[in-house]
């Protein structure tokens, strides 16, 4: 019993530390990115016809000697070429982005930070970089996708250490 309440103690110690993490990436995202303001993207309902939306799991890394955080993601996709993908860990949502065939925007919500613009999304943005991958675009050097044989995928950017691994369901 004393084992198992020392191993959640600790546990719970890297959850913390991976949103400590999370927040000072987030922050240090505000600073850097270089972002125009652009219209708010409108509400989408995914059960309107054209859209094909997955879930799954995901372990992101922020960076070389951080912990990992795992969460649920969602992926939808529609015919028109719009895309949307959330990554929370329940019931938080951590990071929302979206893509049209002419905009894109991210959001950090527990932080407060919204970036968008026009375009090609920047490479920096990692979340929208996985979006170009699972749509089948090309992902912007230096990250690295890979499809793995059991279904799963990888996105790694290794100058940086950051990387983001999981499955969607069909």
């Amino acid at each position: 019993m004393k084992r198992q309440t020392e191993l959640n103690l600790r546990i719970r110690k890297k959850e913390i530390s991976g949103v400590i993490a999370l927040a000072g990436l987030l922050l240090l995202l505000q600073f850097c990115a270089s972002c125009r303001s652009t219209a708010p993207f409108p509400s989408v309902d995914l059960s309107e016809p054209g859209w094909r939306v997955q879930q799954g799991q995901a372990v992101w890394k922020f960076a070389k000697n951080k912990p990992e955080l795992a969460g649920e993601i969602t992926f939808a996709q529609h015919a028109d070429g719009r895309c949307l993908m959330e990554f929370s860990k329940t019931p938080f949502p951590l990071v929302q982005a979206k893509v049209s065939v002419t905009r894109w925007e991210i959001e950090f919500p527990p932080q407060k930070l919204h970036f968008s613009g026009g375009g090609q999304p920047p490479a920096r943005l990692m979340w929208l970089q996985l979006m170009q991958a699972l749509t089948g675009k090309p992902v912007a050097p230096p990250w690295h996708f890979e499809l793995r044989p059991n279904g799963g995928w990888r996105l790694e950017n290794p100058l940086r250490g950051e990387s983001v691994e999981g499955y969607l369901e069909p």
